[in-house]
């Protein structure tokens, strides 16, 4: 895959599948770009998915600076610039739906519409304990136990299901690596915690769609819900039933697909010109 050298002093690593109009995801905490799953080949069928490694994971340079939400809004804003792309739709899983409503609040002009996939605006009690138990491994670089705590982000179904084993061994290489990898996790995990944007999320202008499962424990189905009614005009989905946790674009792919498609649709940006 490709690098670029961004105006925010990184080089990040990125690549680019199908035709359409521009789609950009965003990564959520810990991950490179396979943890999209077959998000990226569902949605390349439609779209032109441009999917990348935030500073510091995967194949991206750590570069110099704190790592905040706000900050990783500015490298998403600056991938677009370098890969002229003016303007695109833009979609977050997790922490990467917190740096879209950044973007889209500090950059929209660069946003044609928003997809926030597993969102919240501001930590509440329970959701900041998920969030700092799933930190504690990283802290003591312990990757063993980091991915059994992960287990949480999947649904009572496929963590009772025998594939379970032969999937968490498949997405191992999307994990951090290395000891500066896991650092990087331990300051995602702190911008997760500090993320707070419920009180300027009024100020988002591009059409927005907030999606979210049911079994959610790590941004949960309430938190979502607060965003989408923060965020002018925005859309709420609520996926239930198994398997419709953290990780339903795993385990229920087609299920975020269709939605996301039919959103992304209705906002065509021929329609917009």
């Amino acid at each position: 895959m490709p690098q670029v050298a961004v105006r925010t002093g990184v080089p990040l690593n990125y690549e680019i599948s199908g035709e359409g109009d521009p789609l950009l995801l965003v990564m959520g905490t810990s991950g490179s770009i396979l943890l999209w799953g077959e998000m990226v080949q569902r949605l390349s069928q439609r779209f032109r998915v441009i999917a990348f490694d935030n500073r510091g994971l995967g194949g991206s340079g750590r570069g110099e600076g704190a790592i905040s939400v706000a900050s990783m809004a500015e490298d998403t804003s600056a991938l677009l610039e370098a890969l002229e792309i003016p303007r695109a739709h833009v979609m977050g899983w997790s922490l990467g739906s917190a740096v879209v409503q950044e973007l889209a609040l500090a950059h929209p002009e660069q946003v044609a519409s928003a997809v926030m996939y597993a969102t919240w605006g501001r930590c509440d009690g329970f959701q900041r304990s998920v969030l700092a138990a799933l930190r504690y491994p990283y802290v003591h670089r312990d990757l063993e136990t980091a991915l059994a705590t992960a287990g949480l982000a999947f649904s009572p179904q496929l963590l009772d299901s025998p594939d379970l084993e032969a999937m968490l061994g498949a997405m191992l290489p999307a994990f951090p690596q290395d000891e500066d990898q896991m650092q990087v996790t331990v300051e995602q995990w702190d911008a997760d915690l500090a993320h707070d944007t419920l009180d300027r999320l009024g100020g988002i202008t591009a059409p927005t769609l907030v999606l979210v499962g049911e079994q959610d424990l790590l941004t949960p189905p309430w938190q979502a819900r607060k965003v989408a009614d923060a965020v002018p005009g925005a859309r709420f989905e609520l996926l239930t039933g198994p398997g419709s946790s953290h990780c339903v674009h795993m385990e229920r792919p087609d299920d975020v697909v269709g939605p996301v498609t039919a959103f992304l649709a209705e906002h065509s940006l021929l329609q917009q010109t």
